[in-house]
Formats: C-alpha cells, structure tokens, sequence
C-alpha cells in the first residue's frame, strides 16, 4: 500500500473541514482512493437526503453509480442493509447470497462482481450513508484494509458533520440537498460533453472535474455554466 498516497488522503479529506467545500468532488475523492489504495474493484457513496433517503452522490465509475441506483430502484442491497442498521456488511460471495437480495446479487453479479463490503458513515448514533466496496473476485477481504475504509469513512462523515451547533442537523440537510442539485446539474453535462465529444459518460464527467480543478472551481459551476453556455470554458466544450 502507497504510505504517502494514503496520508495525503487522510490530509485532503480533513482538509474539506473549512466551509463551502464541494461535497461531489470530495466523496470522488473518497471513492477514487479506496479503488487506488485497498484493492477495490469499484466504490460508491451513498447519502441520506432530507427525507432519509439514499442517494447515489458518488461513485469510482459509470458501471458502479449505475448498479447503486439499480439497488436504491429495487429496495435491496449491502448499502440500504448497512445505513437501516448503523453496522458494516460483509459478503465475500455474492452467488451466495441470491436469496438475501435477489435482484441486486443478480445484477452485481452481471456487472462483474463477486464480493462487495458496505461500511457505515456515522458519528456515535448519527448515521448519514454507506460507502460500498466491490471487488471482482469473490473471497475474504483484507481486515487491515477494511480498518483504513472504515477510518476514510468515519473521516468523511466527520466532514459532513463539521457543524457542532444546535442547527447542525438542519445545516447538513440543506448541504445535501445542494450536493443533490449539483449532481443532477453534473450527470446532464457529463450527457451533453458525451455527446458532443463522442465519449463515455465516464470520461466526459473526468473531463469536467479536470476542468474544475485546473481553473480552481467547483464542479457544480463548471457543469452549470456549461450546461447552460452561459460562458466560454476555452478547452473544454471543443
């Protein structure tokens, strides 16, 4: 395991402490690092809203994010299973587990899956969502790097948290409910970059974050203004 990469993560996330951070790119952020340091296949994040329903807010990539709205669609899955209970699910053969879910195991299954760990995203009693770990091969997972997934996650929730007053609860739900907004306002330009620049909806929402980042921006407003051509962004819509 890259020692550096993995401090600089554990940096990066607690750095998003400060105000106004943008929630998207920090939670692709998190799900990135656990494919690049634990050996995941893929990863996704999933997120309360104000009602208490899980939203899909990241994921490591296209296959993935899809296969998480498929078990949000069908009400089945490790994810829901892991935020009702406040506790980690492990299931190191999902052919096993047909029964338990039938739908999701089918369809992870199809997808290239074979093993999949959700873990909590919770401070004491508070639980705000479930980060998801897939991996293709089915068998036990590493328990060192199940330590470091849970400890990014508890890192990102205290993130999520950073409001400590009473209003903390109404802070957060108006957070996510913006980072809702601005992943609608991301999945439409990541289409429309696709499109006109023939490419996958992968590389089209890399591209956008790429964009963000090297003209220190939010995502959000980066898909926004090109959403709407509100603006010339040199470099990016050619």
């Amino acid at each position: 395991m890259n020692q550096q990469l993995l401090a600089k993560t554990f940096v990066e996330l607690a750095d998003n402490l400060v105000a106004d951070f943008d929630l998207i790119d920090f939670l692709r952020l998190l799900t990135d690092r656990c494919v690049g340091l634990l050996g995941a296949s893929a990863a996704g994040v999933l997120l309360a809203d104000r009602d208490g329903e899980l939203r899909v807010m990241a994921a490591s990539d296209e296959q993935v994010r899809l296969l998480e709205l498929f078990q949000l669609q069908n009400d089945e899955g490790p994810c829901l299973e892991c935020y009702q209970t406040g506790t980690p699910v492990l299931v190191t053969d999902l052919t096993r587990e047909v029964e338990r879910w039938p739908r999701f195991a089918t369809a992870a299954h199809r997808s290239g899956f074979g093993a999949v760990q959700a873990l909590p995203m919770r401070l004491r009693d508070e639980v705000v969502g479930a980060l998801n770990l897939f991996r293709a091969e089915p068998g036990p997972f590493d328990p060192a790097a199940t330590l470091i997934a849970q400890a990014l996650a508890d890192v990102a929730t205290i993130s999520l948290l950073q409001q400590r007053s009473s209003v903390r609860s109404t802070i957060l739900n108006e957070q996510l409910q913006t980072a809702l907004n601005s992943r609608i306002l991301i999945e439409q330009a990541k289409g429309k970059l696709a499109e006109r620049q023939n490419i996958d909806m992968e590389q089209a929402f890399t591209t956008l974050r790429g964009y963000a980042r090297s003209h220190n921006r939010r995502l959000s407003d980066v898909a926004r203004a090109f959403i709407d051509e509100s603006e010339p962004l040199s470099g990016l819509a050619a």
